[in-house]
């Protein structure tokens, strides 16, 4: 398989090696690498000379890289002997951590100076670098992703030169980092497939397993090699020096039983550490940030402090009542540092710290931990207290954002309180916290913060509130979905086999099922035996295990008995039932709640488009306290679209019914009603029951079938990546009509209590989730997913205050700014549209579509010079590509 970017299968991504965040600006803030520069000519032989030897000094660079991403692995990878060799292993690793910092900024100051070359072998330089990072045979699959903030210095300095090789090499690293994100998705989940759509990159998959990666290298390293390497011999254990260091120091194992403290290292971090508060506060938890002093500011030598804009981030956690706390001026190893030189780092981050807030606090965290008499003798002199841990995240040693999650949540489990270790400047803290926080609230854990004196857990947040914790950590995600059109003895209808490719597909775009999980029964396939063979061998031979989700959904005839007692039992109509017989060849609701009950998936939710009532099953429950443990309690639910004698009504757009057009429509994100980007089963049913009864003759009932312990099944929407462009599609006249419809009798319902019926056909009152709060960043892509959704309806007004919005939020976001230029486009505000095209290409140079979009505009003004050289731009970055034969033509009437 060929690749211009890496793909691989298994394993961990050490990006913390990488992370250059904590004590300087960011690498986009120190390096711009990529600048135009003259064609190579026979004169500039010496200059080559001198590029060539930089090139040969940072491939040694990155194979240095790699050889601190195995350290890491190999010291990682199984636990200490006991708690002293674990300490030591976490120092050493830190020690390690630290260091390849410094060489990544040696590392990226070099490629600097490569790109500051006066000639243009830089570029064949820079693509002898890409070419070792993408295939070099003596690297592993998973050494590659140890390239990851390297790779991130290269994109963003990249977007500083306008030439073409300078906007080629900006796509094929960003195609590069989308990989590394698909990567990471795949270790995780150790996904075992044929990678199809990498075929246009350039490495061939070897596709290691974890455990055969970590063998190899630990055939090649040893642990207690490396830690002699640093200085460390592991003695016999002596508990009494641990001792005296515990005396002085604040461990978190005398706090009340479940009570936690949240702690964050090494910021603050100029965009991580906003949005690591913003899920703080959906939780209500309080927490304590020990910043780095020099990430704040400088201090001269008369003791005048200059803060930097970072502090005003420090600041904002201040005003928010989060606690800001020392972590040493430079992060320096105290343990090694003595006189002089120790308290200027402890007094100096302090002088930054009182200049941010007069009211910080007075704890302090050694760096690594790495304490002795003299640093713990200056803290005490300084009215300053040693705040160490007792749960290592390791979020520094471990980017898998689950894994971390599960760290945690298994030290938490153990020890039963304590204080947990963090950084807030890694993306995969801010995806693995509100992993721990959910299980953390469901479990009853309380999150205590500093108040002067000690840890205590504030009133107003003895119960978190905010965000409702819900697990969204499914293993695999399952589906039957069956739809029947031609029935031999019952009515023939015409909607029912589409609904089920509909449903299909929306599931698998854009819900994450994979297509070997969605089981699909259609017509004549969808017999009785059929239908039950799936739930009862199917789904057992494929193995689905407790962690997962199953989502049903049947598309056809249903049916209703009188039962001799007077009760009323519903029934689903397989192909080859008989309407003579149905009693005995359809399907009953008693034999579906015994389906349920046998399923060993988490959250199972079936959605029945179809006509019956009489379930007798029990009342629907989505109470905000059995939300909080969702991620402990089952769930078994049913949506249906009607009630017995109310014929579904086929009448939607597109051929589907009014039902599923509704369901299709809440799934794509009309059904995320808190705007919290999940959509639960009770929200699916807040907006479809009102919506469908106020414009059909149906009233969809929803509840928990037997066995339920009131779990929630949850959708998780994935933010919108779409570039507007002519080829996006929009939706018909009949399709925004019913939309609007919809969203008209949504808007009725948000205004007062969702009621709807529960499946004995009785009125109940749904309870739904609170709105969040959110960063600035997910508010720019809710934004965003607004104004897709608008233009897709030709509603251009309304789609350009939503994409006008995500700017707002994210003056960088280039998806906002081109989708923006689009709907000035469709406006015929042209000049406009030339303007947000233009921005979009300063944000991403590589954005071949923008190019495509800015030579329509082009056109329009009159302008086909410019015109032309936009279409041919986008031909040299996407020859292939969906609009390649359009803009070919259009070249072809300049």
């Amino acid at each position: 398989m060929v690749c211009r970017s890496f793909v691989v299968a298994g394993g961990m991504l050490l990006a913390c090696l990488l992370c250059a965040c904590q004590q300087s600006e960011t690498s986009a803030e120190k390096a711009d690498v990529v600048a135009s520069s003259p064609q190579a000519t026979p004169e500039n032989t010496a200059a080559a000379n001198a590029v060539a030897v930089d090139s040969t000094t940072l491939r040694s660079g990155l194979q240095e890289l790699v050889l601190a991403h195995r350290q890491l692995i190999v010291l990682f990878a199984e636990p200490g002997r006991d708690a002293a060799e674990q300490d030591v292993i976490n120092q050493v690793g830190q020690y390690i951590f630290h260091e390849n910092q410094a060489r990544l900024q040696a590392l990226l100051a070099q490629t600097a100076t490569l790109a500051d070359a006066s000639n243009t072998n830089w570029f064949a330089a820079l693509d002898d670098l890409l070419v070792y990072v993408e295939s070099a045979d003596d690297l592993f699959d998973a050494d590659r992703l140890a390239f990851r903030e390297w790779l991130l210095a290269l994109e963003s300095s990249s977007t500083k030169s306008g030439t073409l090789p300078a906007i080629k090499l900006h796509k094929r690293i960003v195609e590069d980092l989308d990989a590394l994100n698909e990567i990471e998705r795949l270790y995780d989940k150790e996904i075992k497939q044929i990678f199809s759509r990498f075929e246009t990159r350039a490495i061939v998959l070897r596709r290691e397993r974890w455990q055969e990666y970590l063998a190899q290298l630990k055939a090649r390293l040893s642990r207690d090699d490396i830690l002699k390497q640093y200085g460390h011999i592991m003695p016999y254990p002596t508990p009494a020096e641990r001792e005296r260091v515990q005396q002085k120091s604040i461990f978190g194992r005398t706090l009340p039983e479940k009570t936690v403290v949240l702690s964050f290292d090494d910021g603050p971090h100029a965009s991580y550490t906003s949005e690591i508060a913003a899920i703080l506060k959906r939780y209500n938890a309080p927490a304590v940030f020990f910043h780095v002093g020099k990430n704040l500011g400088t201090v001269d030598k008369d003791g005048i402090v200059t803060l930097s804009k970072r502090a005003e981030i420090s600041r904002q956690l201040a005003g928010e009542g989060f606690t800001l706390a020392n972590h040493t001026y430079s992060h320096a190893q105290l343990s090694k540092e003595t006189g002089e030189s120790l308290k200027s780092e402890i007094t100096m981050a302090d002088a930054v710290l009182k200049s941010v807030d007069g009211k910080r606090s007075s704890l302090f965290r050694f760096p690594y931990g790495a304490n002795n008499d003299e640093g713990l003798t200056a803290l005490s002199q300084a009215n300053l207290i040693s705040v160490m841990w007792n749960i290592d995240s390791l979020d520094w040693a471990d980017p898998v954002p689950t894994s971390i999650a599960d760290r945690v949540l298994r030290l938490v489990d153990q020890e039963g309180r304590g204080i947990i270790l963090f950084h807030d400047i890694h993306d995969r803290t801010v995806k693995a916290l509100p992993k721990v926080l959910d299980r953390l609230v469901a479990e009853g854990y309380r999150f205590a913060g500093w108040d002067g004196k000690d840890f205590t857990v504030p009133k107003e947040a003895e119960l978190p509130v905010g965000k409702l914790a819900m697990s969204t950590e499914y293993g695999d995600s399952w589906a039957i979905v069956i739809g029947i059109d031609n029935y031999d003895k019952w009515p023939k209808l015409q909607y029912a086999a589409r609904d089920a490719e509909a449903v299909r597909t929306t599931l698998i775009e854009q819900h994450g099922f994979t297509s070997e999980r969605v089981l699909v029964l259609q017509n004549e396939a969808a017999t009785r035996n059929a239908i039950l063979s799936l739930f009862h061998e199917r789904l057992a031979h494929d193995g689905v295990k407790s962690n997962d989700r199953l989502f049903v959904f049947f598309a056809g005839h249903g049916a209703t008995r009188k039962l001799s007692s007077g009760r009323e039992l519903g029934y689903i109509v397989p192909v080859d039932s008989d309407p003579a017989t149905f009693a005995s060849d359809a399907i009953a609701m008693s034999d579906i709640q015994n389906i349920a009950e046998s399923l060993t998936a988490k959250h199972v939710l079936f959605v029945m488009d179809a006509c019956y009532s009489g379930l007798g099953l029990t009342r629907g429950a989505g109470s905000g306290s059995y939300l909080k443990e969702n991620s402990r309690r089952l769930g078994r639910q049913m949506l249906t679209a009607g009630g017995a004698d109310q014929l579904v009504a086929d009448g939607g757009p597109n051929g589907h019914s009014v039902f599923t057009w509704a369901l299709l429509q809440a799934l794509t994100g009309k059904g995320d009603l808190n705007g919290d980007s999940l959509i639960t089963a009770t929200e699916l049913a807040a907006y479809l029951a009102p919506a469908v009864s106020s414009i059909s003759q149906q009233t969809p009932a929803f509840g928990s079938l037997p066995g339920s312990e009131g779990g929630e099944f949850i959708f998780e929407l994935s933010g919108e990546s779409e570039f507007l462009n002519p080829q996006t599609e929009q939706l018909q006249r009949d399709e925004i009509a019913m939309n609007k419809q919809l969203d008209a009798a949504s808007q009725l319902s948000a205004t007062a209590p969702v009621k709807v019926l529960d499946l004995q056909g009785k009125a109940q009152e749904l309870k739904l989730p609170k709105a969040v709060s959110s960063s600035m960043r997910q508010l720019a892509q809710r934004a965003n997913d607004k104004g897709l959704q608008l233009y897709r309806e030709q509603q251009y007004a309304a789609a350009e205050a939503q994409f006008t919005e995500a700017l707002k939020y994210r003056p960088d976001f280039a998806l906002a700014a081109n989708n923006l230029g689009y709907i000035y486009f469709q406006q015929g505000k042209y000049q406009e549209a030339v303007r947000w095209y233009e921005k979009t290409l300063q944000i991403d140079p590589s954005r071949s579509v923008a190019y495509r979009n800015l030579g329509d505009v082009k056109v329009k003004l009159g302008q086909i010079d410019q015109a032309k050289q936009a279409f041919n731009t986008y031909l040299e970055l996407a020859p292939t590509g969906v609009g390649a034969d359009y803009v070919r033509a259009e070249l072809a009437k300049l």
